[in-house]
C-alpha cells in the first residue's frame, strides 16, 4: 500500500514539475517548445484528470504559435523583401507540422467546459508550394546572377544556395547542372612545382613523392592541388617547394677502446685465516668460502655515422598579380649511425646489456641520393603541417 501511494505522489510530482515548466514555455513566448512539452504530456493517459493542463496549455500555445506565424507572415509578403522569401516558407512548413504533431492525439476533451479542445487546422499545401515556388525562382536567379561574376565568396554561397534548392526543389530546371558549375567556378586551383637551387641532384621518386598531394589528404571542397597543369583550369595560386641548400657530411668510422673487468664466482676455496691457517668450525670441520677471480675485456667500439640537412622553403603565390604572400622555411635532418663492437679478453666482463653491439657489423653507407630521399620523409611531414595550418583562401 505505502509502495503504491508513492509511486502515485512521484507520479504527481512528475505532472506537476512538466506542467510548471510547460508554463513557463509559453509565457516567455517559445510556443513551439511548450506544445512539444504538452505533446509529450498527453501521449499517455490523455483523458486523465491530471493531464487537463496540458490540454488547456496546448490549446493556448497552438492559438498563439498560428496567430504569430500568420501575423509574421502577412507582414513578410506585403514588405516584398526577396529575403523573406525562405522564411515564408519555412513559416508555413512550421505551421503544417504544428498541425501534424497534434492531430495523432486528438480529440482532447476539456472535462470542466464539457468540449474538446480547438485546435483550427488548416490546408497549407497550396502555401507551401506556392511559396516554395517563389524562393526557388529567387534562389535560382540570384545564384544564375552571382555565377557570372569572378567574385568566389559570393560563388561559393551560391553553391549553397543552389543545393539547398535542390532540397526543397529536387531536379529543378537544370539546377544539378549549376551545382557542378558553382562549385568549379568557387574553387581555388593550386599550380604545385618544385625548384632545386643546390648543386645535387633531388632524386626523381622524392620529387614525385613532394609533389604527390593526394598522399596529403589536403585537396578539400575549395581548393584543389595540382602538380601538373590542367588544360582549361585557370590557376589562382602558386605554390613552389624551393631546395635551397643540401649538406652532406663525410663517411666517418670513429673507434673507441675502453676496458672492462669485473669479480665473478670461481668455485669455493677453504677459509684461512690471517696467520694462513685453516679456520674450523665447531665441529672441526674446515669452513668453505666463495673463491673469486677478477676477468677483464679490452672493448673495441665503432661507430659509423653520416648525415644530411636540407635548407628549403614553400613560397604561397597569388598567381593572379605574381604577388609573394607567404614563405614558410623548413629544415630537415636525416642521421645514419651505426654502432658495432668486438673484444679481446673475457666477455664475461661485460655487462649483459652491451651484447648487442658484439651481434653487430660494418654496414654499407647509403649513398648520397639515399641520405637525401630518407631526408625528404621528414621534409614531407613537415611540408604537410604548413600546408595544414596555412590553407589558401580567396
Amino acid at each position: 500500500m505505502k509502495k503504491a501511494v508513492l509511486l502515485l505522489l512521484l507520479a504527481l510530482s512528475i505532472v506537476t514539475c512538466g506542467v510548471k515548466k510547460t508554463q513557463n514555455l509559453l509565457s516567455e513566448g517559445d510556443y513551439d517548445a511548450a506544445i512539444d512539452r504538452a505533446v509529450e504530456g498527453l501521449r499517455s493517459n490523455k483523458n486523465a484528470k491530471g493531464k487537463q493542463d496540458y490540454v488547456y496549455l496546448l490549446e493556448e500555445a497552438f492559438a498563439k504559435a498560428k496567430e504569430r506565424d500568420l501575423r509574421d507572415i502577412n507582414f513578410m509578403t506585403q514588405e516584398g523583401n526577396p529575403r523573406n522569401y525562405e522564411r515564408i516558407y519555412t513559416s508555413y512548413l512550421n505551421l503544417n507540422s504544428r498541425q501534424n504533431k497534434i492531430r495523432p492525439i486528438l480529440p482532447l476533451p476539456l472535462l470542466k467546459k464539457g468540449r474538446n479542445a480547438y485546435f483550427p487546422f488548416e490546408d497549407y499545401t497550396n502555401q507551401i508550394i506556392a511559396s516554395r515556388n517563389t524562393l526557388s525562382k529567387y534562389l535560382y536567379d540570384n545564384s544564375k546572377a552571382l555565377l557570372v561574376t569572378n567574385n568566389k565568396p559570393m560563388i561559393r554561397r551560391a553553391y549553397e544556395d543552389l543545393n539547398y534548392l535542390n532540397q526543397i526543389n529536387p531536379s529543378y530546371k537544370d539546377v544539378l547542372k549549376l551545382i557542378e558549375e558553382a562549385h568549379f567556378k568557387g574553387t581555388d586551383f593550386v599550380e604545385v612545382a618544385l625548384k632545386n637551387e643546390t648543386d645535387m641532384i633531388i632524386p626523381t621518386r622524392l620529387q614525385n613523392e613532394l609533389l604527390d598531394f593526394n598522399t596529403y589528404g589536403m585537396n578539400d571542397k575549395w581548393t584543389v592541388y595540382h602538380s601538373r597543369p590542367q588544360k582549361g583550369i585557370h590557376y589562382d595560386y602558386g605554390l613552389i617547394l624551393n631546395f635551397r641548400t643540401i649538406n652532406i657530411s663525410p663517411e666517418q668510422v670513429k673507434e673507441k677502446v675502453f676496458y672492462k673487468e669485473k669479480q665473478v664466482k670461481d668455485g669455493v676455496k677453504t677459509l684461512l685465516d690471517t696467520n694462513g691457517k685453516v679456520v674450523k668450525d665447531s665441529l672441526g670441520n674446515s669452513i668453505k668460502v666463495d673463491n673469486f677471480k677478477t676477468v677483464k675485456a679490452r672493448i673495441y667500439e665503432f661507430n659509423q655515422f653520416k648525415a644530411c640537412q636540407i635548407a628549403a622553403k614553400i613560397d604561397y603565390t597569388n598567381l593572379q598579380n605574381n604577388q609573394l604572400l607567404q614563405t614558410f622555411p623548413i629544415q630537415s635532418e636525416f642521421i645514419f649511425q651505426n654502432t658495432y663492437a668486438n673484444f679481446k679478453g673475457d666477455k664475461i666482463a661485460v655487462e649483459q646489456d652491451y651484447y648487442s653491439f658484439f651481434n653487430r657489423g660494418p654496414l654499407p653507407f647509403p649513398s648520397n641520393e639515399q641520405m637525401v630521399y630518407d631526408t625528404g620523409e621528414d621534409l614531407k611531414n613537415k611540408l604537410k603541417n604548413i600546408l595544414k595550418n596555412n590553407k589558401f583562401q580567396n
